[in-house]
């Protein structure tokens, strides 16, 4: 096969790694190179990739802010579906890489190129989620990753490669890192060496986002989240974009202590890894997107959301984003959320979000039905009878046939 090729858009981080790729790129393939890089809200000056993309020799640099894209189209719809991958992980390196993915098609269809590259290791999720993306967004683009072409065997060698290139390397790059982080608008990952045996308590120095929850304010604070549709809308009565509502959420949440969690998860090629994952904003919106479905969604469709949210988070998590089966699941959970709009009240108090309150215009809670005291006469006590002999038909027959079949009987002391 020849490795001949005209023109390779990169996603590009303006790291050491994707620097080295960058240089890769060009000698292995005597390829031009466009850069992309994706302001997703990481926290990072990007103008610095900027010029190092330039000395590289990158013929095309592209830096977009697609943060409020990134919040409406691929957070918000995710949170409507209350998604959690094996009950406790937010998705928010998973959510970002579809949008990533997005863009380097579109670049690459804008500028003629024959391929995309992308710098995920051959060992992680992330070499999935952007390939599988590229897949459905165009079947004919040609992916590069370089992890898993590449002779380098070493931190050392990538090192000695960047320093033959004029690559600038630096000084915390020299040594191994003690982990690896990866930070958006709804998250901050971190992973590797420190965090590599999970008998072994995190360092508290890895906690980038969020405070020691021993640490935080020793009192509480009160915070009223609006809701339209499913998606918030406003904080504290104030209407925000969904991009700024995030970041504001962040800020409380961050400073309560909320949103750290240390677990050990099942990645899709095979492996289990253990990681440290901080969404502030993203613990507390979930808990008040909760909190609204509580009054507002009916009991059997919101026990059905329930039963799709493990495949649909799997269905991110592994890659899925653009595919046929999470459209129709992302149909459904949007039908429901038609009347999820009202207000929820949080308390934020070291390292919990609790929801205090909750009101919507479309409230489905009736205080006339679950008073104890005289109501109107909506519920009858006595058609409860029927309700419970109905119900209790069957389990009648199911122990008379057992006591017919001398079946043993059941141990009334178990627990």
């Amino acid at each position: 096969m020849s490795k001949k090729l005209k023109k390779v858009v990169l996603a590009y981080s303006g790291g050491l790694d994707t620097s080295i790729i960058l240089k890769w790129l060009q000698q292995t393939y005597g390829c031009e190179v466009v850069t992309f890089t994706a302001n997703l809200g990481q926290g990072e000056e990007l103008e610095p990739a900027r010029r190092k993309a330039e000395q590289l020799g990158a013929t095309d640099i592209r830096i977009e802010d697609v943060r409020e894209e990134f919040v409406r189209d691929f957070v918000f719809p995710m949170f409507r579906a209350n998604a959690l991958y094996e009950g406790q992980y937010l998705l928010g390196s998973s959510i970002a890489r579809p949008l990533i993915a997005k863009h380097l098609i579109n670049i690459a269809r804008e500028v003629g190129a024959d391929a995309i590259a992308h710098g995920s290791t051959g060992k992680g999720n992330d070499q999935v989620r952007f390939e599988l993306a590229a897949n459905a967004l165009d079947p004919s683009i040609k992916i590069i990753a370089p992890w898993r072409e590449w002779a380098f065997q070493s931190r050392t060698q990538l090192i000695e490669y960047a320093e033959a290139h004029q690559i600038p390397v630096p000084k915390d790059k020299r040594g191994e890192a003690p982990f690896s982080t990866d930070a958006n608008l709804l998250h901050t990952s971190t992973e590797g060496k420190v965090l590599e045996d999970p008998a072994e308590i995190a360092p508290s120095y890895i906690y980038q986002r969020t405070v020691d929850p021993l640490e935080a304010p020793n009192e509480p604070e009160i915070v009223v989240i609006g809701f339209e549709k499913g998606d918030a809308v406003s904080v504290n009565g104030e209407a925000m974009a969904p991009a700024a509502l995030l970041t504001k959420l962040n800020e409380l949440g961050g400073r309560h202590g909320i949103g750290g969690i240390d677990l050990v998860e099942n990645r899709f090629v095979g492996m289990k890894s253990r990681g440290v994952y901080e969404t502030p904003g993203g613990t507390i919106l979930f808990a008040a997107h909760r909190g609204i479905e509580s009054i507002t969604l009916d009991r059997a469709a919101a026990h059905l959301k329930d039963e799709i949210m493990p495949r649909y988070a799997a269905l991110i998590y592994n890659g899925f984003w653009y595919s046929p089966e999470r459209e129709m699941l992302q149909a459904l959970i949007d039908r429901s959320q038609i009347h999820v709009s009202g207000e929820v009240t949080l308390r934020l108090y070291k390292g919990s979000a609790s929801v205090i309150a909750r009101a919507s215009p479309a409230s489905l809670y009736s205080t006339d039905l679950v008073t104890f005291e005289e109501s109107s006469g909506a519920y009858d006590h006595h058609d409860a009878e029927g309700f419970i002999k109905l119900n209790g038909l069957r389990l009648k027959s199911w122990a008379m046939r057992n006591a017919r079949m001398a079946a043993p009987a059941i141990d009334l002391d178990c627990a």
